[in-house]
């Protein structure tokens, strides 16, 4: 796999041309900083008396509304949540310059059906590897993430230069922007979410703090062992990769590794592993998306609500409070 850095990057397709960020989030607030910082002109996007307008222009950015911004923009970043990409896309395709380049952070809505962009418009993709806050704190100590680039629709023949410039803008040449598709993205980061990182590991951490404390282990020293490490461990493969984690430990964990992980990462886990994926694939996640999304979010308060409750948060506060 190649990766494209700053060397083979030239920001020339976006020098002259203004980018338009829709949102001011996660994503919206550092790429729009580290744009801005890159030398390109940026204007932020939000409704009338958004709390973030005065936000925004406190770091200096210059904010318009929805329409004007995406009326004089060359290229427009679609930085919302995903499930706002449809609404919000129908919105604005009246005000969209013909030929004007459309760029998401994630393939979802293209991918899934939220959005069928105008046949004339560029349509690209930058998806940096991880959070706003790493990005804007890499950039800032002159290094960058790793992010994934594609091209949906090429209807200028100028779209593959944009997407390369708009990641040399916010930093991500630095490190390396990887080709892709928005297929491949979407579903692979849908995966991660919801069958390994975000979805699985805090359940395997939850799981393994109560079996624990149900066999009668204190619960402070049950969160430490097994919710506790789990920076030292992640340090470890970022810097090592897992052989080389693994390499890193004692001979006493790195045996209990061998001897326990494939117990509980069995066939069975590998399998549901494959399903979660054919679903993701086959769609159901979006329309679940947009079903949450349309009812207000039921699911979402309920387990925002239910996690605060639980005795792991509380013994979590616990040790937080003795820490200070």
């Amino acid at each position: 796999m190649d990766f494209i850095r700053d060397a083979e990057i030239d920001l020339a397709p976006l020098e002259g041309k203004r980018i338009a960020i829709l949102g001011y989030g996660n994503q919206g607030k550092p790429q729009a900083l580290n744009l801005q910082d890159s030398g390109l002109d940026v204007v932020v996007a939000l409704r009338p008396g958004s709390l973030n307008g005065a936000l925004a222009e406190t770091v200096g950015l210059r904010v318009q509304g929805i329409e004007d911004a995406v009326a004089g923009a060359n290229v427009v970043m679609m930085l919302t949540p995903d499930e706002t990409h449809g609404a919000l896309y129908r919105e604005i395709e009246p005000f969209l310059s013909q030929g004007a380049a459309l760029g998401f952070s994630h393939g979802l809505s293209v991918r899934f059906g939220y959005i069928l962009p105008r046949s004339d418009l560029d349509v690209f993709l930058v998806a940096p590897k991880g959070p706003g806050t790493a990005l804007r704190s890499l950039y800032l100590a002159g290094k960058g993430m790793i992010a994934v680039w594609a091209v949906a629709q090429d209807a200028t023949g100028s779209a593959r230069d944009i997407a390369l410039a708009y990641g040399g803008g916010i930093g991500s040449g630095r490190a390396g922007l990887i080709a892709s598709n928005f297929a491949e993205e979407a579903e692979a980061d849908l995966f991660n979410e919801q069958a390994v990182v975000w979805g699985a590991v805090p359940e395997l951490l939850i799981a393994g703090y109560e079996t624990l404390v149900e066999a009668g282990v204190s619960p402070e020293l049950a969160y430490l062992e097994c919710i506790g490490e789990l920076k030292l461990i992640a340090d470890l493969i970022e810097t090592r990769g897992i052989a080389g984690m693994r390499e890193a430990i004692s001979n006493t964990a790195e045996l209990g590794a061998l001897v326990g992980g494939p117990r509980i990462v069995d066939t069975g886990v590998r399998s549901r592993m494959a399903e979660v994926l054919a679903e993701i694939r086959a769609g159901k996640f979006a329309r679940q998306l947009s079903e949450e999304a349309d009812g207000g979010y039921p699911q979402l308060e309920k387990a925002r609500r239910d996690n605060r409750a639980t005795r792991l948060e509380e013994t979590y506060r616990s040790l937080k409070g003795a820490d200070d």
